[in-house]
């Protein structure tokens, strides 16, 4: 017979933003999931994601055509309950935007499960530079015409300031629907992971790998020998690293080319978040805390802004909650239904 794994949640109170509750409670770059499956350590050269593993990617979609619905282009990143980071060129021939649509807490495309939110999207902000030829400043956000409901499956990205040091980060993945290998001509159904590791720039631009087409404001992940990438479809994806001293994980990075897929010295090429901190910023109607913290600490890109952990650092009718309440009611269900059990 198995058992739940019985776990001690730490408690804080929330207090309703605008008359209503905010179900992402404060928190970000969490995976509730995890705790339930092991993980393995290694898209292309990928596996099969298990539900609720990274549970802000999201997979943006456009219409296939007359009565064929849609069909997954690119992914994106939840960093609040309405608003998605994702690539810039995934837009380059865009039309209609309000009739594509995203799709949150899905694992497989084809068989989306009750812990699936489909949300239109309402007003989508390309980099004013950005730059096709050369893929400069290749970031867009999406504003969804909806807030999301966050859950085990829906969780919001950490989008980290100037204070982290990304380079010093070792343990990092990717994740999307794109193709599984470079001449598979289709995007893969189920949600694929692989962990990569980041590469320093300066490497990646030299003259036996991109010879100098790397920005400043992009970051290379993979391997040297290739054989693990991101590959087409993965666009607007994310690219995350665990914190080094604590159990959350930093969107660092936002999928955005590359030569081929899993090459030799030609690895993924990701736009830098951490770059355009400030730009998300303004783009979202926000302002940057103040903070005098020199520590970095999760970004939760709501209203209003705040760090999550230990405490807010604007003032605001809003207090911070370590653990969404919706976490909590299903926490105390799966208790009742164990003591209920272990009764019978």
């Amino acid at each position: 017979m198995n058992f739940l794994p019985l776990v001690i949640i730490p408690l804080a109170v929330c207090w309703p933003v605008h008359g209503a509750w905010d179900s992402c409670g404060g928190s970000c770059g969490l995976r509730p999931m995890a705790s339930y499956y092991g993980h393995g350590s290694r898209v292309v050269g990928g596996t099969d994601a298990q539900p609720g593993a990274w549970p802000w990617i999201v997979s943006i979609q456009a219409p296939a055509g007359p009565g064929m619905g849609t069909g997954h282009v690119c992914g994106g990143s939840l960093i609040s309950a309405q608003w998605v980071l994702t690539a810039a060129h995934c837009f380059t021939k865009v039309s209609h935007i309000s009739m594509w649509r995203v799709v949150i807490g899905a694992t497989q495309l084809s068989q989306m499960g009750p812990e699936t939110q489909v949300r239109s999207i309402q007003r989508l902000l390309v980099h004013e530079h950005y730059v096709t030829r050369v893929e400069r400043n290749d970031i867009a956000l999406l504003e969804l015409d909806q807030p999301v409901q966050c859950g085990y499956y829906v969780q919001l990205a950490c989008v980290p300031d100037a204070s982290l040091r990304v380079s010093e980060l070792t343990t990092c993945y990717v994740s999307g629907w794109g193709f599984t290998t470079a001449r598979s001509g289709r995007p893969s159904d189920v949600l694929q992971e692989a962990q990569v590791h980041l590469i320093d720039v300066k490497l990646c631009n030299s003259s036996q790998w991109y010879r100098g087409a790397v920005h400043s404001h992009n970051l290379c992940a993979g391997y040297p020998q290739g054989g693990i990438d991101t590959c087409q479809g993965d666009s607007g994806g994310p690219l995350v690293c665990k914190d080094n001293s604590a159990d959350y994980y930093w969107l660092v990075g936002v999928t955005s080319w590359g030569q081929g897929c899993a090459r030799p010295r030609q690895p993924g090429v990701y736009t830098s978040t951490q770059h355009f901190y400030d730009w998300i910023l303004v783009r979202m109607g926000l302002r940057p805390a103040v903070t005098t913290t020199p520590a970095p600490r999760p970004v939760f890109t709501t209203t209003p802004f705040q760090r999550p952990r230990p405490t807010a650092t604007q003032t605001g009718n809003f207090r911070p909650c370590l653990f969404p309440l919706q976490k909590l009611m299903d926490f105390f269900n799966l208790l009742q239904e164990l003591l209920q059990y272990l009764r019978g």
